[in-house]
């Protein structure tokens, strides 16, 4: 089996996705990025070995000899790059989030649609270890019918990470409870078997708001992301413009009936995730989300608090970016770009994710107000749900 030639456009925060999908050999090589940052493109002959460099990203899409591309850009230039991979027949990675508004989402999923070009969205959390033995708990019917979900998000890095350059701009995220929660609102709703029906939120900007900022045009502080500030009122260096929340809470209903919450902290002393689903059976909960890390089951009682579980399952150990979800996710694509079909990462459940954080952001700006996620076209979710493969009119 010869290796897939793959193109990827956009190679900053995501470059270890475009590392890992280098794999002379092994099915896939990385032949050529495109990115618009010269200082980046001087830099793919060590990062990537054999790959070409260019600066437009159309010339990835005049090239027959690629079988598939990578959009790993900013999240505001997502629709326009993926329609045009799309328009062009090459199968088309986009990363997480989608969009960064529904009709954006909904206009990828109708290009893919009307062109037949196969389109997969990087949603690399349902690879992680964690989240699939948690599902795997769900399915077996340990907690019975799943009721509820709760997640807290610990974001230690986050004035470092999404503070100090576009993602702390609210035009080029709308929010990061859409772009940081994307990842969550995915899992939950993929742990819950729905998608959020009705939201509302209330956040804001506490911490980072009145900190020392540079000025327009400016670079990133030297050792950005490797070197972190402590305590968080201490970051300096954030980007000229910081207007999105660095706390929020969303509260969501599920089309299945599901209710559900989701809390983001952006100022955390720690960095993780803690996932609680109960059932009607009993409940479960991850102590931490890395290789190793435990999830813990209680389905006995009723009994006052304990710490001792009814059964603990551990983590499956992993190397590799995320927690190996990264490998996994690579080997999914080229299984996707190669047979087709349907695939544990899901556009429709990508843009059901982006529309209930669209809608939570405007739900938290205007006070708490609920609004619902507004519907996909039944056409859209038949054609994705038949692996891309049947359902087309055009």
């Amino acid at each position: 089996m010869e290796d897939l030639r793959i193109g990827v456009i956009g190679l900053g925060l995501r470059r270890n996705l475009a590392i890992t999908a280098h794999r002379p050999g092994k099915g896939s090589v990385v032949a050529a990025v495109a990115d618009t940052d010269p200082a980046i493109r001087a830099r793919v002959p060590e990062l990537i070995e054999g790959a070409t460099a260019v600066a437009d990203h159309r010339r990835l899409l005049d090239d027959d000899s690629l079988d598939a591309v990578i959009v790993a850009t900013p999240d505001d230039t997502h629709e326009a790059i993926a329609c045009d991979v799309l328009k062009a027949g090459k199968t088309a990675y986009i990363e997480k989030p989608l969009g960064i508004t529904v009709e954006q989402c909904d206009t990828i999923l109708r290009t893919a649609y009307e062109t037949g070009t196969g389109l997969y969205v990087g949603h690399n959390m349902r690879h992680m270890g964690v989240v699939r033995l948690m599902r795997d708990i769900i399915a077996r019917g340990d907690i019975g019918e799943p009721k509820t979900v709760w997640v807290r998000h610990f974001v230690s890095y986050g004035g470092d990470y999404y503070f100090k350059d576009w993602h702390a701009d609210r035009r080029r995220t709308t929010g990061l409870l859409l772009q940081k929660a994307a990842h969550d609102i995915d899992v939950l709703h993929w742990l819950a078997g729905g998608y959020t029906r009705r939201v509302n939120a209330l956040g804001d900007l506490m911490v980072y708001g009145d900190l020392p900022r540079r000025e327009p045009d400016t670079p990133r502080p030297e050792g950005w992301l490797r070197e972190f500030d402590w305590p968080p009122a201490e970051r300096r260096d954030l980007h000229h413009i910081v207007d999105v929340e660095d706390v929020s809470v969303m509260n969501m209903q599920l089309d299945n009936g599901v209710i559900a919450a989701y809390q983001q902290c952006h100022f955390s002393p720690d960095y993780f995730r803690n996932y609680t689903v109960i059932g009607t059976e009993g409940r479960l909960e991850n102590f931490g989300d890395g290789p190793g890390d435990e999830v813990r089951v209680w389905n006995t009682g009723p009994t006052a608090y304990r710490a001792d579980a009814d059964a603990v399952h551990r983590v499956p150990d992993a190397d590799g970016s995320h927690g190996g979800a990264d490998d996994r996710i690579v080997e999914e694509f080229c299984r996707f770009v190669r047979d087709g079909g349907v695939t544990d990462t899901s556009p429709v459940a990508a843009r059901m994710s982006v529309a209930a954080g669209v809608m939570a952001t405007r739900s938290l700006r205007e006070g708490g107000t609920p609004y619902d996620v507004p519907p996909l076209d039944p056409a859209l979710m038949a054609y994705f749900a038949a692996g891309q493969r049947t359902g087309r009119t055009t």
